[in-house]
């Protein structure tokens, strides 16, 4: 059954501008006309910062396909309308993922029209400042913890490492790989999150050169299971170092793209190299991540984690996540 309830006339959004003074935020009131195409429409109360965000507020290329754009690459609210029916007015829901913040208008806007199969009801018992403080960010730390354990990574097997700890994706999966009953060595490049990272409940915490000085083609082993943030040099060394029949998860390039290796520790040691693709992952994943994610973290494991900002603050906070000053995960309150 349809359904379908009055949108507001306008909404507030942040949008991306591209003109011959070049590229810039901007905070604009826009009719409602102008949202995109889309089976669903959502009351949007919450998103959240990740480090694509700040490329794509920032200016950087790579990021937005068009402009203008509005950015955001996940949100969280409620159903306003539902042209498919799958959806009632009210109905609370989560979206990560499928191009909206790069190719379709994202979550830093108190409107979005989306494809109704997008979307992924809000685990009960949970809310959308809980659901944003975990977001893309820890939506994909989980798809990494559950491809590690579907290929046989179980508590006790040894240390796990993740590389960039100290940050959105990375403190995630340290928390919850903690919680699953493993020991967790966390590295990164800020000395100064060793306290934090131990409180997420890392056993040590090493430096992101400890993993990235390593260079032979296979190192001594040391891992039962890898989370890598990082890529280029750092993926490489802890690679290199994952034990036999290990496996490597991998979904992030904050150290850059390249991959500079060999084969050995696939064809010597049966080591798995995965790939976690967040952007389109199926719906029955989604959901299943989505309610791990609820059983693990409750909202009292991510008040330390967890900063609440406005939207009017993004621009700024964009420097900040680009420059690596940004610990945990910040929840973007669109309303204000």
């Amino acid at each position: 059954m349809t359904t379908i309830s009055p949108l507001p006339d306008t909404y507030r959004a942040l949008r991306v501008l591209k003109d011959d003074s070049g590229i810039r935020p901007e905070i604009q009131t826009l009719p409602s006309t102008e949202l995109p195409a889309g089976t669903a429409v959502v009351q949007v109360s919450h998103s959240s910062l990740n480090y694509k965000d700040g490329l794509a507020v920032a200016g950087r290329p790579g990021v937005l396909r068009r402009y203008p754009m509005t950015p955001g690459i996940d949100l969280a609210g409620t159903v306003l309308a539902d042209e498919t029916g799958t959806y009632t007015p009210g109905d609370p829901v989560i979206l990560t993922g499928w191009g909206i913040g790069e190719r379709h208008d994202g979550g830093y806007a108190t409107l979005a029209r989306v494809d109704s199969g997008w979307l992924v009801p809000a685990p009960q018992g949970t809310d959308a400042v809980w659901a944003m403080g975990i977001g893309t960010a820890g939506f994909t730390a989980m798809l990494a913890v559950l491809a590690l354990e579907t290929h046989g990574l179980t508590p006790g097997d040894g240390e796990v490492l993740v590389t960039g700890a100290a940050g959105g994706v990375g403190s995630t999966a340290v928390a919850l790989l903690a919680a699953a009953g493993h020991t967790v060595t966390a590295s990164t490049g800020r000395e100064q999150e060793a306290d934090y990272l131990r409180s997420l409940g890392a056993s040590s915490v090493i430096s992101r050169e400890e993993v990235s000085g390593l260079t032979r083609p296979l190192e001594k082993e040391r891992w039962a299971g890898v989370i890598d943030t990082v890529g280029g040099t750092t993926l490489a060394g802890a690679y290199a170092s994952t034990r036999t029949h290990g496996s490597v998860a991998v979904c992030g390039l904050a150290g850059g793209s390249d991959l500079h290796t060999t084969v050995f520790p696939l064809i010597l040691r049966g080591v798995n190299l995965l790939g976690i693709d967040s952007v389109t992952c199926p719906s029955a994943l989604r959901r299943s991540a989505w309610e791990r994610l609820a059983h693990d973290l409750p909202p009292a494991r991510l008040e330390g984690v967890t900063q609440l900002r406005g939207l009017s603050e993004v621009p700024a906070l964009a420097d900040e996540i680009l420059a690596g000053h940004v610990r945990g995960r910040t929840v973007i309150d669109v309303q204000r």
